[in-house]
């Protein structure tokens, strides 16, 4: 809304500052981090009534968790959305499409989320909804969502990039359509399977925004993008924003969630977090960049994958609990010591992709 304010400079030119990306990103940053630690408390206090006795804590996981995490509200990731979705509309340029069609993702996503944590909480199990169904659901708003992309984008928009190769190498035609949503999808389910630990999911997941923070501003820029050697595309820029309110909600979020945590950001969250990230990668063309830049969710979600094909094929387990952060606490790894170095492992990992750009 605030961009609209540009408009106006004619008649007072410091309200041309409203064009900057870089200022609005910042003030989406800011906003969304005061909206939470404002809001977070009663938000905190409300879902601790509601839920009663919090999210069920599986059985099967680290004992410790029973007694340190039991009791504790689920669906914090209501703080994120709210904080990131108001600081989106306040400060983004609403007449751009990469604007919703990434809202539309990060909402729905959320409310899949949401509806799973509010059937685990009720029936106090693991089990909510159909995972069947679920991945369904996804499926079709991240369709929907690349459509529109195709739809209003370039024909670029079907291309497919490749890091240190300049310009587009293989253009995916309809097949996008089968190829992005699928980016979407495992995006918002690696991020959702690495929410296990207190802060676990939050940090990688602004590490990751703020790197496609950069790489989206580059990116619509033509000056930039030419002199990068990477593919312009126009209004992506603006995608920026988003990402800079997503790394002010989560760091407000953060505050409440570091260890012991306050509460969990829950499916809720971390589906649409994963979501997010995933739908911007697919927008500014660095699809592949995003599987180097969120390795940590990639490597998380393929524990899993291989714990379960290999119990399935040869009744036998390659690590002691999947996800793989479950395994490192079964190996006497403390909590703070997995967070921590997942932490680092996701900045190094940000920063390789960072470096993509230029090495071309």
């Amino acid at each position: 809304m605030l961009f609209w304010l540009s408009d106006f400079s004619s008649w007072f030119t410091p309200l041309n500052v409203f064009r900057y990306i870089t200022v609005r990103t910042g003030g989406a940053a800011a906003t969304a981090l005061l909206f939470v630690f404002f809001f977070g408390p009663r938000i905190i206090a409300a879902l601790r009534l509601k839920q009663g006795k919090g999210q069920p804590i599986r059985t099967d996981g680290p004992q410790s968790h029973l007694l340190t995490k039991k009791g504790t509200p689920t669906m914090g990731g209501l703080m994120i959305l709210s904080g990131l979705i108001v600081s989106t509309l306040l400060w983004a340029n609403l007449k751009n499409h990469f604007v919703w069609v990434v809202l539309l993702v990060t909402a729905g996503f959320g409310l899949i989320g949401f509806y799973d944590d509010y059937l685990k909480v009720t029936k106090q199990s693991h089990d909510g909804f159909s995972g069947r169904m679920r991945l369904a659901c996804e499926a079709f708003i991240a369709f929907i969502a690349c459509f529109i992309m195709m739809r209003f984008g370039t024909p670029a928009t079907t291309g497919l990039s490749i890091p240190l190769v300049n310009g587009y190498v293989l253009d995916l035609g309809w097949l996008f359509l089968i190829f992005a949503p699928f980016v979407i999808v495992a995006s918002g389910n690696a991020v959702n399977l690495t929410d296990g630990l207190d802060g676990l999911a939050i940090v990688p997941s602004m590490i990751a925004a703020g790197t496609f923070a950069i790489i989206a501003w580059v990116a619509g820029n033509a000056i930039f993008a030419t002199y990068l050697g990477i593919n312009f595309v126009p209004g992506s820029g603006e995608l920026a924003v988003i990402c800079g309110a997503l790394i002010g909600a989560g760091l407000g979020f953060l505050w409440f969630n570091a260890p012991p945590a306050q509460i969990f950001m829950g499916d809720t969250g971390s589906l649409a977090l994963g979501g997010l990230i995933g739908t911007v990668a697919v927008a500014v063309k660095h699809e592949v960049v995003l599987i180097i830049v969120g390795g940590l969710f990639v490597v998380e979600a393929l524990s899993v994958i291989v714990q379960v094909v290999s119990f399935k094929l040869t009744g036998k387990r390659v690590f002691r609990m999947a996800p793989i952060h479950h395994h490192f606490e079964q190996l006497g790894w403390s909590e703070p010591q997995i967070v921590v170095r997942f932490w680092i492992i996701a900045f190094v990992l940000a920063l390789i992709g960072l470096a993509t750009l230029k090495l071309r």
